[in-house]
């Protein structure tokens, strides 16, 4: 039977009418640029996160710009990240006017490898972003200790309720930022994103960088952006946050039977490091054979993805940061390898074991591929 990829459908329907009656009470309040729910909002997310503060911004992109630019990133600065993660990492850094460097990855993880971090500290370095990629957390603690007296941005976009050694991502550092893209853990209904600290005064100045630089009404104290959340995705996302929890152990669930289904097929399967609580945003393995086995799995009718085939140093719109092939072996030999598996709230048993089905019967052991 198809499979897809992921079916946000299946979320919304039991939460449908919780959400049409927010969003027509914030249509009754004329609430359409941040308001009363979007601030809500900002206190429950940033206290489910261990933060004191919570700013939502328009997307996970400015998260990251805002977050970087009231920490005094600008021009002249470096700010160390991976090289493996979707560009809006990287693209914060740049809008800074600060330079991307980057350190290659924990072969286990897919995360920031922290044994290599020290070496790349200079004394231009402003900051360091680790990315908890696919749901899974940075050793935020090894990171700390490579690179003393820097400040820690951590790239949360894809880890909503993750945990690190008993506290959530986004109260590890000296800022958090997360996105709620659609297809997040938490996801809006269109663009979302947030910074979470537990510095005021960071939490002012992107506050006000957000909204035209605006510390008080027709105060322009900076130079400032247009990124506001609206008020209906404040809406929207007070009433999924009261379930993300119950969709991460959805999501929990359903990675623990890939892993027991899949135990013996030619893959490599993703590992939860001890102290680490993964979310699965995404449930990657790796293939040899990665685009013949995704070729497989469309002919049947199962939806995959792949995140991410090249690393950032290699894009085409970043060869100026003077990178070549070969600069970080990790995050190019996993490139060439993941793939994503179907994972969502709501994915039923029989679809897991219809994809499982499916890549075993791809297996070299099994087909006599090679």
């Amino acid at each position: 039977m198809p499979v897809p990829f992921i079916d946000l459908a299946r979320q919304h329907r039991d939460i449908r009418g919780d959400i049409l009656a927010r969003i027509s009470a914030a249509i009754d309040g004329s609430a359409f640029i941040l308001g009363a729910d979007v601030a809500a909002f900002e206190r429950e997310f940033a206290e489910y996160c261990g933060g004191r503060e919570g700013v939502a911004v328009n997307s996970g992109t400015s998260a990251l710009h805002m977050a970087l630019l009231a920490l005094g990133v600008g021009p002249g600065d470096e700010v160390i990240t991976s090289p493996h993660t979707f560009v809006a990492t990287v693209e914060a850094i740049l809008y800074t006017g600060a330079t991307p460097v980057f350190v290659d990855i924990d072969d286990v993880t897919y995360t920031m490898d922290p044994a290599l971090l020290a070496g790349t500290i200079t004394p231009r370095t402003k900051a360091v972003v680790p990315v908890h990629i696919y749901g899974q957390p940075a050793d935020m603690d090894a990171i700390r200790e490579a690179a003393p007296g820097v400040a820690i941005v951590e790239d949360a976009c894809q880890a909503h309720g993750a945990m690190y050694k008993g506290r959530r991502v986004g109260s590890l550092g000296d800022a958090g930022c997360f996105s709620f893209y659609p297809s997040k853990n938490l996801g809006a209904c269109g663009e979302g994103g947030m910074v979470v600290t537990t510095n005021p005064g960071t939490a002012a100045t992107i506050r006000a960088l957000r909204d035209h630089g605006q510390t008080d009404r027709a105060r322009h104290d900076l130079l400032g952006f247009n990124c506001r959340m609206s008020g209906f995705q404040g809406a929207a996302l007070r009433v999924k946050l009261a379930h993300l929890d119950r969709w991460n152990q959805q999501r929990r669930a359903a990675a623990a039977e890939y892993t027991r289904l899949l135990a013996k097929a030619d893959l490599r399967l993703p590992r939860e490091v001890r102290g680490n609580t993964h979310v699965f945003h995404l449930y990657v393995v790796q293939s040899e054979l990665r685009d013949q086995l995704r070729a497989f799995m469309a002919e049947r009718g199962i939806g995959t993805g792949v995140h991410y085939p090249k690393p950032v140093h290699l894009q085409g719109g970043y060869g100026h940061l003077a990178y070549g092939r070969g600069s970080f072996p990790a995050a190019e030999r996993l490139g060439g390898r993941v793939l994503s598996l179907p994972m969502f709230p709501g994915i039923t048993q029989s679809e897991i074991e219809e994809v499982a089905d499916a890549v075993i019967a791809f297996s070299p052991s099994r087909c006599g591929a090679a």
